[in-house]
């Protein structure tokens, strides 16, 4: 039977904290606050508990699911945003398992792809750049694929280089607004005057947005989607304005 490219399940630690969580939450409600007669306070505490541990164990499945099912519809939905020619150098940027590089190469005749990351674990399962590399394989555009492993708040790529330049849940990884200030710095140097920047994440879109305005460029809020992501993720679109 062959073997299907695997993208790996997005935040493992938050999702495995938030089942172990809930589930005590939930034991504690239901086997042991029960046992003391403490007044009916116990009662508003019991039913507190049942509940927050019932919503925890549902977030770890959404995003379980947004994990295996929602993000191939998320990528799709991401590159319908451009049209593509075939030709493009375009840049990953937090490339992980290749989720979003992958799906641009497939859609490139003799334009790379470049994908960027440092690889850490605690973002997706399985995070490194020989699990990027398989999945390539396995959808058969390893040749068309750059991998390299770096930041993308410093980067050596050429100035002005890129057509295209994507990323999903990467830039809220960047630990302080400083940094992810030069990151939107550096996506801005490196896309070409008539290229377009896509770039997707649960948090920090509006400081994104206003960091790419403050550089002159045009940002469009493509939509933030709450039913078919999760955690709900926005989209935006900078280019050159007309």
């Amino acid at each position: 039977m062959a073997h299907k490219a695997q993208y790996g399940i997005d935040a493992p630690g938050v999702i495995r904290n938030l089942i172990v969580i809930g589930i005590i939450l939930y034991v504690l409600a239901i086997f042991v606050l029960p046992r003391f007669d403490a007044g009916t306070w116990i009662l508003y505490v019991d039913g507190a508990m049942v509940y927050t541990g019932i919503f925890l164990i549902i977030e770890a499945l959404l995003m379980i699911w947004y994990s295996k099912y929602g993000k191939l519809k998320h990528r799709d939905r991401m590159l319908a945003l451009y049209s593509f020619s075939g030709h493009e150098q375009v840049l990953d940027v937090g490339a992980g398992r290749g989720l979003l590089a992958i799906g641009a190469a497939k859609r490139l005749s003799d334009g790379k792809v470049t994908a960027i990351d440092i690889w850490r674990r605690q973002d997706l399962a399985e995070n490194t750049r020989d699990a990027l590399l398989t999945n390539a394989r396995l959808e058969g555009v390893v040749d068309k694929l750059v991998v390299i492993d770096g930041d993308i708040v410093k980067t050596d790529f050429p100035d002005r280089h890129f057509d295209l330049i994507i990323s999903n849940l990467c830039l809220h990884n960047i630990a302080s607004h400083e940094q992810r200030q030069k990151a939107c710095q550096e996506i801005a140097r490196v896309l070409k005057p008539d290229g377009v920047a896509i770039i997707s994440d649960f948090k920090y879109t509006a400081a994104y947005s206003k960091n790419f305005h403050d550089l002159g460029y045009r940002v469009e809020k493509v939509g933030t989607y709450i039913f078919s992501t999760f955690p709900a993720l926005t989209v935006i679109k900078v280019s050159w304005p007309d």
